[in-house]
C-alpha cells in the first residue's frame, strides 16, 4: 500500500450502505461496478477462487495522504466470470471492539475450506482472523492461543511476530505450503530508510494451522530480500518454483523466483506493468499511482487480480459511488486477468484486457446463490447486514426507476427451469423482476412480483414461473423494476426444475394448541414454504437466548425455572401460533410478562385482526434489570369457535414472556396467579385502544372528592404508582386525565 495514495471512508456500524451506478459496457474488467475496490489479494481451494480487497467505496477526499480503509470485501467464483459479493465480511474494530485500526492491503489463504486473513493495524503491526466460511463471523487465532501481554513482551506489541525495523510493517500477504505449512509475508520501505530500504524491507514468519488453530514460530522470522521491492509482498508457488512479488517504486509489481518459500530469491523483471499503461481507460487516462497484487492458481491457470482506475474513468462516472470525478488515487477498482509462464518458469508479463478471464465451466444454476452473483451489473447498490457472531448478509438494492440489472454468463439449464425461487424483503409498491434471455430487451422467459414484506429485515420467498430456460443460455439478465429507488432488498435466489408450491405454516409439534388452554410462548409454529407462511419475524438472526431450543430459528429462548421464555424482544418482532377455539364466546387472558423497561409492550390479533389494544408491560418494581420480576397482564376478549392464527406482537422493546392463559368466561380469576402480585385493575380494561403516554396519566380524589393529585400507571400498577408518589396508605378514586377510565385503589393492600 503506497503511503502516497491514501483515502477516507466514513466508519460504518451495524448496516453498511454502500451505493454505485455501472455505467459501460458489457465488459468484465472490472469485477464490480458498483463498489471502488482496491489491494486485492487472492486464493483458490481448487473448487473455488477467492478474491480479497480493500474498499474506497464513498471517499470524498481529494488529499491523496488522507486515508482509512477499515473494511475488506470478498468475492468468488466457480467459473472465473460469475462473481459472488459476499459483502464487507469484516470491519475493523466492530468484530473485536479496541482493534484493528486501518486494514490496509490485507491477505487471504483458503485452507479446507477455511479463510485465513492477515491485516495490517495501520502499518504497525500484522494480526489474523479466520472463520468457518469466507462470510465468517471472524475470530483471531492468535490472541486465542497468546495472550496480549506475551505478544507486547515477545514481539514488540505487534500481533505476528515483530516489525524488526521495518520502516512500513503492513501489506502483509500469507501462503499455505503444498505440506501444510504457512507463511505470512509483510512489510514495505523507503529509499530513505536508514535501517531497512527499498530491496531489503521484507519479513516472513511461519506458523502451524490445524482446524483453525493457529500456533506461530516466532523464532521463524527472517528478513526476506527481494530486488528493487518498495512494498505488497506476496508469495504464491507455481510448479516446483515458488514467486515473491511486489509493487516497486515505479509502481510496477516486480518479482523474484526460488525453490524455497524462504528464499533466496532471484529477481526476474516485471510482472504486472504500472496502471498508466491501461490502453481502455473511456477518459483521460488510466492515471498513475500505485498496484497491488495477488497470484492463484486455479483449474490448470494462473490468474493475477490488480487494480485501476477504470470505473472512475469511466465516460458516464457512477456519481452516487461519491463524486462525479472524483481524484482517481482514491478511488480504484478491482480487475483480474490470466497470467502465463514461459518454459523456464519465468511469467510472461500480463496483458491487460477489459474482457477478463475466460469462462471455465458452465453456471449452474440450480443452486442457491446470494442475491449479488453476476457477470455484470448496472443500476445497482448493495447492502450489508451485520450481526455479532453471525455470518454477514448482504443484499441487493436496486436502483429501479433506472435501467437496473445483473447478468449471468454462460448459464446451463439443462433439461429446463421452470421456477425462479428469489427471497427478497419488499418496502414499496410495484417492484417486480423481469428475466429476461439475451439482452435487457430479449426474449421474456417470466417476471416476479415481489411481496410486499413488514420491513427491510422481513425477507420472504416468491415463487415465479419460467418458461424456455433450457440449455445454455449465453446471458440471462434479471432486471429490477419499480417506481421508487432502494425499496427491495433481495438476498438470494436459486432456479428450480419444478415448481415447488407453497406451503402452510403448522403448529409446533404437529397439534394446534387448544383454548381454553395457555400458549407457551417458545412453541410457536413452525414456518411454511413461501410468501405469507412465516410463523415469526425476528429483527436479527442472532439468538440471544443461548439455547438449542428451536435452534436456526433466531428467536431468542431463554432458559429459566419455570422452563423456556422469549425475551430479548425489540418492536415489530412478532410470533404466531395455530390455536383451536372450543365454542364461541368471552375469554379472559392472562400473560406472564417481564419487563425492565417503562414502554414494554405487546398487542394480539387473530387471523390478521386485532385481538387486543396495546397491552403495556409494568416495569419490574424490585429492579432497573430485573428480568425475573414477572407480573401479570389481563384482557377480557372474544373468539369464535374453530382453528384460527393468533399473531404476538411487540410494540415495545425489552421485555419478555413466559405464556399466555386462555380462561373460558369474561373477567375469569386467574387460575396461576404470581404469588405477592396485586392485580393492576387498568390492565383488565379489554376493548379501548389508548395513547400510551397520555392514557397512563391519573387524577388522584379521596372518597370525599376533593382531587389530591396526579400519578402515572406508565410501568406500574395502581398501588405501586400511589405508593411511589408519596400518597398516604387508604382508598383513592384514580379518574383517567384523558380518557373515562377510572377505578378504586386501597393502597393499604
Amino acid at each position: 500500500m503506497n503511503k502516497n495514495f491514501k483515502k477516507a471512508l466514513p466508519r460504518a456500524v451495524g448496516a453498511t450502505l454502500v451505493a454505485g451506478l455501472a455505467t459501460f459496457g458489457l465488459a468484465e474488467n472490472p469485477i464490480s461496478s458498483y463498489h471502488y475496490l482496491a489491494d486485492p489479494s487472492a486464493a483458490s481451494d481448487g473448487d473455488t477462487f477467492y478474491i480479497l480487497t480493500d474498499t474506497d467505496d464513498m471517499c470524498v477526499s481529494t488529499d491523496p495522504f488522507q486515508y482509512n480503509i477499515i473494511g475488506l470485501y470478498a468475492f468468488s467464483s466457480k467459473d472465473m466470470v460469475n462473481w459472488t459479493d459476499h459483502g464487507l465480511i469484516f470491519q475493523s474494530k466492530r468484530e473485536f471492539g479496541t482493534y484493528p485500526g486501518n486494514t490496509w492491503a490485507s491477505g487471504i489463504a483458503v485452507r479446507n475450506g477455511r479463510p485465513f486473513i492477515v491485516y495490517p493495524d495501520g502499518a504497525s503491526g500484522v494480526g489474523m482472523i479466520t472463520a468457518p466460511s469466507i462470510d465468517g463471523p471472524y475470530t483471531d487465532p492468535i490472541r486465542e492461543a497468546y495472550n496480549v501481554n506475551y505478544i507486547a513482551a515477545n514481539w514488540g506489541g505487534s500481533v505476528i511476530g515483530g516489525c524488526d525495523d521495518i520502516d512500513h510493517c503492513f501489506d502483509p500477504g500469507i501462503f499455505f505450503d503444498d505440506d501444510g505449512s504457512g507463511y505470512v509475508i509483510f512489510g514495505g520501505g523507503s529509499a530513505s530508510s536508514q535501517k531497512r530500504p527499498i530491496g531489503n524491507n521484507f519479513d516472513l514468519i511461519k506458523f502451524s494451522e490445524s482446524n483453525g488453530k493457529v500456533t506461530v514460530d516466532k523464532n521463524s522470522l527472517k528478513r526476506i530480500s527481494a530486488e528493487k521491492s518498495f512494498e505488497a509482498p506476496y508469495i504464491h508457488k507455481h510448479g516446483d518454483w515458488y514467486y515473491i512479488s511486489f509493487n516497486n517504486s515505479s509502481q510496477e509489481i516486480g518479482y523474484g523466483m526460488s525453490k524455497n518459500p524462504a528464499g533466496p530469491y532471484t529477481y526476474k523483471g516485471i510482472a504486472i506493468g504500472a496502471v498508466w499503461q491501461i490502453n481502455d481507460c473511456e477518459t483521460h487516462s488510466c492515471d498513475g499511482g500505485n498496484n497491488h497484487q495477488g497470484f492463484a492458481d486455479f483449474k490448470g491457470k494462473t490468474y493475477a487480480v490488480y487494480h485501476d482506475r477504470r470505473l472512475v474513468r469511466a465516460k458516464e462516472h457512477p456519481a452516487s459511488l461519491g463524486v462525479a470525478d472524483p481524484e482517481p488515487g482514491n478511488h480504484r477498482s478491482v480487475s483480474i486477468d490470466e497470467i502465463t509462464y514461459a518454459a523456464d518458469g519465468t511469467i510472461n508479463k500480463l496483458t491487460f484486457t477489459k474482457e477478463g478471464p475466460k469462462q471455465v465451466g458452465k453456471f449452474d444454476p440450480y443452486n442457491t446463490y446470494k442475491a449479488l452473483t453476476s457477470s455484470k451489473q448496472r443500476n445497482v447498490r448493495s447492502r450489508t447486514d451485520w450481526t455479532k457472531g453471525q455470518p454477514v448478509k448482504h443484499v441487493l438494492t436496486p436502483l429501479a426507476t433506472k435501467e437496473s440489472w445483473i447478468r449471468v454468463t454462460g448459464v446451463d439449464f439443462g433439461n429446463g427451469a421452470e421456477n425462479l425461487r428469489i427471497k427478497a424483503a419488499n418496502v414499496g409498491d410495484g417492484n417486480k423482476i423481469e428475466i429476461r434471455k439475451g439482452s435487457v430487451s430479449g426474449t421474456l422467459a417470466g417476471s416476479c412480483e415481489l411481496a410486499k414484506t413488514s420491513g427491510w429485515q422481513a425477507y420472504t420467498d416468491n415463487d415465479c414461473a419460467m418458461t424456455g430456460l433450457t440449455g445454455v443460455v449465453d446471458q440471462l439478465f434479471m432486471i429490477f423494476k419499480g417506481t421508487k429507488d432502494s425499496t427491495m432488498g433481495i438476498l438470494e435466489w436459486e432456479f428450480q426444475g419444478t415448481k415447488r408450491e407453497p406451503e402452510p405454516q403448522t403448529p409446533f409439534g404437529g397439534k394446534a394448541t387448544p383454548i381454553p388452554g395457555k400458549l407457551e410462548m417458545e412453541n410457536f409454529d413452525e414456518p411454511g414454504y413461501g410468501a405469507g407462511n412465516d410463523s415469526y419475524y425476528e429483527n436479527d438472526e442472532e439468538d440471544h437466548g443461548e439455547t438449542e431450543y428451536r435452534k436456526g430459528t433466531g428467536v431468542d429462548i431463554y432458559k429459566k425455572a419455570t422452563g423456556y421464555i422469549v425475551g430479548y424482544n425489540q418492536k415489530g418482532e412478532w410470533l404466531e401460533y395455530t390455536v383451536n377455539v372450543a365454542k364461541d364466546g368471552d375469554y379472559t387472558m392472562y400473560a406472564a410478562v417481564a419487563s425492565a423497561n417503562e414502554t414494554s409492550g405487546f398487542q394480539l390479533s387473530v387471523d390478521g385482526k386485532a385481538l387486543t389494544d396495546t397491552i403495556m408491560v409494568p416495569k419490574a418494581a424490585s429492579g432497573e434489570e430485573n428480568y425475573d420480576d414477572y407480573n401479570k397482564v389481563k384482557r377480557n376478549i372474544s373468539l369464535t369457535a374453530g382453528s384460527h392464527i393468533i399473531r404476538f406482537t411487540v410494540t415495545g422493546d425489552w421485555m419478555d414472556i413466559d405464556y399466555i392463559n386462555f380462561l373460558e368466561g369474561k373477567d375469569a380469576p386467574d387460575t396461576e396467579p404470581i404469588p405477592g402480585k396485586e392485580e393492576d385493575p387498568s390492565l383488565a380494561i379489554g376493548s379501548v385502544k389508548f395513547d400510551v403516554a397520555s392514557a397512563a396519566e391519573y387524577n388522584v380524589f379521596d372518597l370525599q372528592g376533593h382531587l389530591k393529585g396526579s400519578v402515572s400507571l406508565t410501568g406500574k400498577n395502581a398501588v405501586q404508582a400511589l405508593n411511589a408518589a408519596g400518597f398516604a396508605k387508604g382508598v383513592y378514586m384514580l379518574k383517567q386525565v384523558s380518557g373515562s377510565k377510572k377505578m378504586l385503589v386501597n393502597s393499604a393492600k
